[in-house]
């Protein structure tokens, strides 16, 4: 029998991810009314913006107008990312931004390059000054991202053993700092996953973090992200990054389409946790409901499922 979690967490990125994702710019108040949607769904967990180069990700400028036009739900955190000093600095000034303490390492060297302009082991000095940075702003540190850490559209296969050592690096950086392990994010940023290497590479997480709380950052971009997120529940994972919708997708990654390069669908895996007999505290007719309010926003056909079809609860009543 498979060992099914309870309870799944899912944490929302469709406005970050998703608007980040697009050409179009679009207008910050329908933004607003969509992460005020999303917000009422039961979602615990919804990053709202990037706080980043605005020459690279123009449709992220207005972050900070963004964050401080939405009415916010108390039982929720709105968090941002950023990926330099500036960033983070921008993030912390802003009452309205729940800030999370997070460091990103990279499996593929040259995909690293190229989003941060710096080898993967350059950054990972870097991120020793985020966890003093952290420090001094009493902040702890919750997650650690492994980006592409099942393959690179540009490096190619990225082979266990570097997620390994990426993993050293984590465990290494906890004892000589006294640190609680923090969540280990397996990210699969270009869609190489399938379904045993992410059993393969959550069981390597558990040998060498056998503490850590693991959570899993899918896209769908070949199709197998739903196959991915049933991987993953056999393994009792608890906690995934998602999209309404099924918007997102790196826009470094050299994707051939970026259509079909969005994460996996937050109310098409709620649906399947459901029917799973899986709690995930989300209202699925709020989620879909969003979905479509995002899909008008956007003007064309998005990739979510449940939203075209509805629920199989509805049909049973």
């Amino acid at each position: 029998m498979s060992d099914f979690p309870k309870f799944v967490e899912f944490h929302e990125e469709g406005p970050r991810e998703g608007f980040q994702a697009e050409k179009e710019i679009f207008p910050l108040q329908e933004r607003v009314a969509f992460i005020e949607a999303l917000s009422e769904t039961g979602l615990k967990q919804i990053q709202v913006g990037s706080y980043v180069n605005p020459k690279m990700v123009p449709q992220m400028a207005d972050t900070d107008d963004l964050f401080n036009a939405i009415t916010k739900n108390d039982q929720v955190r709105y968090t941002a990312l950023w990926l330099n000093q500036r960033g983070f600095d921008s993030a912390l000034a802003n009452s309205h931004v729940d800030v999370d303490g997070k460091i990103f390492l990279y499996t593929s060297d040259a995909f690293c390059r190229k989003n941060n302009g710096c080898s993967a082991q350059e950054l990972n000095q870097k991120q020793l000054k985020w966890l003093d940075a952290y420090k001094e702003n009493n902040i702890a540190l919750e997650s650690v991202y492994i980006l592409t850490a099942f393959g690179c559209n540009i490096q190619g296969e990225v082979p266990i053993e570097s997620l390994n050592g990426a993993l050293s690096f984590v465990k290494a950086i906890c004892e000589s700092r006294e640190l609680k392990t923090p969540k280990i994010i397996l990210t699969d940023t270009m869609g190489w996953g399938n379904p045993l290497e992410v059993k393969r590479r959550i069981d390597a997480v558990r040998v060498l973090l056998p503490g850590a709380r693991i959570g899993m950052h899918l896209h769908d971009t070949r199709g197998m992200g739903p196959a991915n997120v049933y991987s993953s529940l056999e393994m009792g994972i608890d906690l995934f990054e998602s999209s309404v919708a099924g918007l997102g997708g790196c826009p470094f990654g050299s994707q051939k389409n970026m259509q079909a390069a969005g994460n996996v669908c937050t109310e098409d895996m709620a649906l399947m946790c459901e029917e799973l007999g899986i709690d995930t505290g989300l209202n699925l007719d709020a989620l879909i409901e969003a979905a479509r309010m995002v899909e008008r926003i956007i003007g064309r056909p998005l990739m979510g499922k449940a939203m075209h079809s509805g629920t199989i609860a509805s049909l049973r009543k």
